[in-house]
C-alpha cells in the first residue's frame, strides 16, 4: 500500500483542520454553491455583496470591501489613503510578512518598531523615536489573542498627524471598547485565510473602513481602477438591452488598479462559516482556558498567553494558542515526533528578512521582537478541537520538559 494513502496514527493532533467544520455545514454551503452556479457570476457578485452586508453588520462598518486576499487588502487600503514612494509607514518587527511587504509594495519604507514583549502588539513607546518628517502613518497589528494597545498609538499618531491604518488580518471579532478591530483608526483589514478564526476555502480578504472616500478608493482599485458596476436597468422602449459583459467592459478605469476581486465561491464558504463565527469564537476561549490550566507551571514553559488589562473593556479572540520557551525548536521536534502539529509564528522577524537589508538593520536591534522569533510556538487551537486531543498535547509538553505526562 501506497504510504501516503495509509490512515494517520490515532494519537495524530493536527495544527488545523476545517474538515469536521465543513461536513457539518456541507448543507448550507452546498445550497449556496448551487446558488453561485445558477447566477452564472464567479466574482463580485451576488454572494460578494451579501457577505459584505453581513461584515458590516457584524463589525460596525459603514464600509466592508470584499477582496482576493488579505496581503492585497492591505496594498490596496495603503495606495487607497495615499500611501506611496517617499513615505514611510511604521510596522512592528514581530508580525507576518505581509504586515511589511505591503508597504514595500506600495513603494514606501516599513519601519520598523519593537514589540511589546506580553502581547507581541507593536510597542506604543517606541514610536516617537522613529517618527520622520516622511512618516505618513502607523499601521499597528492585532496579534493572536488581543488588540494592540490603540489609545496609545492613537495619542501619539495624533500628536504627529499621521494616519493610523490597521492590519487586523486576525481580527476578526475582536474589539476594544467596543470597536470592531479595523475600525479604530482610518481602515483596517481582515483576512480569511483557512487557518484564521474565520477562514474561506482559499485566499481571501476584505477592507473595512468609515471613511466614504478611503472605501470608494478601494472599491476602483480592486477592480482594475474601475467604478463600480451600476445595478442593471430595463432598456429604454425599443432599444435592445445591454448585454452585462458589454457594460462590464465599457466601464472606464479612473486610476491604475488591479484585479483582486472576491471569488463568489469564496464568499459562499464565508457565508457558511459566518453563522457560527460566534460559537467558534467561545470554543477557541473555552480551549485556551484549558491549555493555560494544562500547562500552568510546568518548568520551561516560559509564557502562556494572557489578555493584558488596560483599564479598557477589550474582547478577546484566540486566533492562536502561543507559548514560549528556550528550546522551542526541540520542542517542536518532540511534538512532531508524537504525531501532534505545531507553527512557528514567526521565526524570523521583519527586520532581519533578507528583502529588508538594504534597510541596515542587525541583530539585537529590536530585543523583544527577535526573543518571540525564537522563543515562540503555537499549539493546535481550532473549534473542532476536543478536550481529549488537548490533554494529549499538553501531556507531551510535559513530558519533553519532566519526562511525565502527571
Amino acid at each position: 500500500m501506497d504510504s501516503k494513502a495509509m490512515p494517520a496514527p490515532a494519537s495524530t493532533v493536527p495544527f488545523f483542520t476545517q474538515a469536521e467544520s465543513f461536513e457539518r455545514l456541507w448543507p448550507r454551503l452546498s445550497a449556496y454553491l448551487d446558488e453561485v452556479c445558477e447566477s452564472g457570476t464567479y466574482s463580485n457578485g451576488p454572494k460578494t455583496a451579501e457577505l459584505e452586508a453581513a461584515l458590516r453588520a457584524y463589525t460596525g462598518a459603514r464600509h466592508a470591501i470584499a477582496v482576493g486576499n488579505g496581503t492585497d487588502a492591505l496594498v490596496l487600503l495603503l495606495r487607497a489613503a495615499g500611501i506611496g514612494p517617499g513615505d514611510e509607514v511604521i510596522v512592528p518587527a514581530f508580525s507576518f510578512f505581509a504586515s511589511a511587504s505591503s508597504v514595500a509594495l506600495v513603494g514606501a519604507v516599513p519601519v520598523f518598531a519593537d514589540v511589546d514583549p506580553l502581547t507581541y502588539n507593536i510597542d506604543p513607546a517606541a514610536l516617537e523615536a522613529l517618527i520622520t518628517p516622511r512618516t505618513k502613518a502607523v499601521m499597528p497589528v492585532h496579534l493572536f489573542c488581543q488588540p494592540a494597545d490603540m489609545t496609545a498609538v492613537l495619542a501619539v499618531a495624533e500628536r504627529h498627524g499621521l494616519l493610523v491604518l490597521e492590519d487586523s488580518a486576525e481580527g476578526i471579532g475582536m474589539r476594544l471598547n467596543g470597536r470592531h478591530t479595523g475600525l479604530i483608526g482610518a481602515g483596517g483589514v481582515l483576512s480569511f485565510f483557512p487557518t484564521k478564526t474565520l477562514g474561506a476555502l482559499g485566499d481571501a480578504g476584505m477592507v473595512l473602513t468609515d471613511d466614504d472616500a478611503l472605501a470608494g478608493a478601494v472599491q476602483r482599485l480592486r477592480d482594475h481602477g474601475r467604478p463600480a458596476l451600476a445595478p442593471s436597468s430595463p432598456a429604454p422602449a425599443g432599444k435592445p438591452a445591454v448585454p452585462a459583459a458589454r457594460a462590464e467592459y465599457a466601464r472606464q478605469g479612473e486610476l491604475a488598479g488591479t484585479n483582486s476581486k472576491m471569488d463568489e465561491l469564496q464568499a459562499a464558504a464565508l457565508l457558511t462559516k459566518l453563522t457560527t463565527l460566534d460559537d467558534d469564537i467561545r470554543r477557541r476561549a473555552v480551549l485556551a482556558d484549558a491549555y493555560t490550566r494544562r500547562l500552568r507551571g510546568i518548568p520551561g514553559v516560559r509564557g502562556l498567553p494572557a489578555v493584558v488589562e488596560r483599564g479598557e473593556p477589550v474582547d478577546p479572540v484566540f486566533y492562536v494558542y502561543l507559548i514560549e520557551t528556550d528550546r522551542r525548536d526541540a520542542l517542536v521536534s518532540h511534538l512532531a515526533a508524537a504525531g501532534i502539529g505545531t507553527e512557528t509564528y514567526y521565526p524570523l522577524p521583519l527586520h532581519l528578512q533578507p528583502c529588508f537589508a538594504h534597510l541596515g538593520h542587525q541583530e539585537g536591534d529590536f530585543p523583544h521582537a527577535e526573543a518571540a522569533s525564537h522563543r515562540t510556538v503555537a499549539l493546535p487551537l481550532y473549534p473542532e478541537l476536543t478536550l481529549a486531543q488537548l490533554g494529549r498535547v499538553c501531556d507531551a509538553v510535559r513530558s519533553f520538559f519532566t519526562g511525565s505526562t502527571s
